[in-house]
């Protein structure tokens, strides 16, 4: 089971306001929901990954003990940074992504 906690849902707003507002390229509403859209599918599918990849980069390990990198574009990568209780349920912390990252 997945949880998308309230900070990654705060993630996942901003990403919809960055795109809405990125001057770089103009994506419709529709095209923007689509995107955030596909990290969260991601998000919800991480309970089935057989490994999970630890964590490395120091602004990850702030929100969470594993890191899942899912590339978006050949410039892109979001993180879903998040931790697993002992039942194996699964708390997506934080969403970030590579141009925010700090190693």
């Amino acid at each position: 089971m997945v949880f998308i906690n309230r900070q990654a849902r705060v993630d996942l707003d901003n990403i919809v306001i960055g795109l809405l507002e990125w001057e770089k390229i103009t994506l419709t509403i529709q095209e923007v929901l689509h995107y955030v859209d596909d990290i969260t599918e991601i998000c919800y599918q991480l309970d089935r990954l057989a490994y999970h990849q630890p964590a490395k980069y120091s602004s990850h390990l702030e929100h969470g003990t594993y890191s899942y990198p899912y590339k978006r574009s050949k410039s892109t990568t979001w993180y879903l940074i998040y931790d697993i209780d002992p039942s194996n349920t699964i708390y997506v912390n934080k969403i970030i992504s590579n141009y925010l990252t700090i190693s």
